[in-house]
């Protein structure tokens, strides 16, 4: 058996700099892994299956395992004689890259598995094939992400930057995000602009397409802002995950229960660290 992790990751940029021929979007983020990760583990069996512990998770070709596990064998040959069993700790519909994570982490272990020992760029373009954010994951530090998100450019995170994460029961489809941002319009009263720090700068383009359907967001992000824990917040990805950058490692407790009394008892929240891991 061979069991590995795979860690979520935040938006702390992200910028669309406009519409490709191709139709995705040319973009600019910097994404940095988080400390929150799912766990995989590969066995021998007769035959190949797919577990996981959560069961709104498709057990098909709806689940980037799946997708992964069966492009790998189509590029090796490989027959799939085995396992994959998955622990879920990252929410889906949550902009924290869960199904890539979990994709990329599947062709790391399945090439452990197997014996393979592809080399590192095959690897990266089978995961390009998977989506245009799984090959960060492959690195598994922070990185610049252009194009579709497929170019990677390894970034100077030092930071060890604590966070408090907080998501409510509903996901954002990332497409429509994406759909919706060109017509989009700022809300009054929303504070959008790029928030500077000594580490980085925080700003989501996909915020204004996105607060303008889920307003609950827009006013989580403004209620994050003028909390004394939080030094800045946003959304990460498309969301509907929302960032608090805390002042202290200590101080996520709180203000999560306070965030909890305020916006709901269904609100998950997880304290973590962001920075290369």
């Amino acid at each position: 058996m061979i069991e590995v992790k795979a860690p979520a990751k935040i938006n702390l940029t992200l910028r669309i700099l406009g519409k490709r021929q191709d139709g995705f979007h040319e973009i600019e983020t910097l994404i940095v892994p988080i400390e929150l990760e799912d766990r995989l583990a590969v066995e021998e069996a007769e035959a190949w299956s797919f577990t996981c512990d959560d069961p709104t998770v498709p057990g098909d070709d709806g689940n980037l395992v799946v997708r992964a596990a069966k492009l790998f064998f189509a590029e090796t040959g490989v027959e799939g004689k085995m396992r994959i069993r998955l622990e879920k700790a990252v929410p889906h519909g949550a902009g924290l890259g869960g199904g890539s994570s979990d994709a990329a982490a599947t062709l790391r272990m399945l090439d452990a598995f197997y014996g393979t020992r592809l080399p590192k760029e095959r690897l990266m373009r089978i995961a390009a094939k998977l989506g245009s954010d799984v090959p960060v994951f492959m690195e598994g530090r922070a990185a610049w992400c252009r194009g579709r998100g497929e170019i990677l450019e390894p970034a100077d995170f030092p930071a060890r930057l604590p966070i408090l994460l907080l998501k409510p029961g509903f996901g954002v489809p990332t497409p429509w995000a994406y759909q919706r941002w060109k017509d989009s319009r700022e809300l009054e009263g929303v504070r959008y602009g790029a928030q500077e720090f000594p580490w980085g700068r925080l700003e989501n383009d996909l915020e204004r397409p996105v607060f303008e359907k889920y307003l609950v967001l827009a006013a989580m992000k403004e209620w994050l802002r003028e909390q004394p824990e939080t030094a800045g917040a946003l959304m990460s990805g498309s969301g509907s995950t929302m960032i608090a950058a805390l002042r202290e490692p200590w101080m996520g407790e709180a203000l999560g229960a306070r965030a909890k009394a305020t916006f709901g008892p269904d609100l998950w929240t997880c304290e973590t660290v962001a920075g290369n891991i």
